[in-house]
């Protein structure tokens, strides 16, 4: 999106798929780092996601290219409003940490005190870009996309 957004903002005018879209984001620093934390830390065959902030795709147009005009395009073929990254289905298997959720295996073999120090998640917890407590402002993203 940001390329394009740039690419865009030449012309005055850029396109956006759908203003109610959000995402999770994080940096590939952020990214490799997290990796690498989860790498020393798993027992095998668990999933691990992070708590990341979510943005709104208005918001980004904004911190990329502020005062274009918007021409709304409709959502693609395949395309999600949002980002889900822990179903309600597998938030039965899933457990919180300060930084992380763990989707614990469903096999025999798996021991539940491999991550007894989690805790496990309330009844119907979904996971999804639009439902976060953490969201980023457009001056946040301006400083991520070195815009600011």
């Amino acid at each position: 999106m940001i390329p394009m957004f740039k690419k865009q903002r030449e012309s005055g005018k850029i396109t956006v798929t759908d203003e109610r879209m959000t995402r999770f984001w994080l940096t590939l620093e952020q990214g490799v780092r997290f990796v690498i934390r989860c790498i020393e830390q798993m027992h095998g065959g668990e999933v691990f996601v992070p708590k990341i902030p979510s943005m709104r795709i208005m918001d980004l147009a904004e911190a990329v290219a502020p005062g274009c005009a918007i021409e709304f395009v409709g959502i693609r073929s395949g395309e999600k409003l949002h980002e889900v990254l822990i179903s309600r289905d597998e938030s039965r298997y899933t457990l919180e940490m300060e930084d992380k959720f763990i989707i614990q295996p469903v096999h025999p073999w798996w021991k539940p005190a491999n991550w007894d120090q989690a805790k496990p998640l309330p009844d119907g917890f979904k996971y999804a870009s639009d439902k976060n407590d953490h969201w980023l402002t457009i001056e946040e993203l301006r400083q991520m996309i070195g815009e600011g």
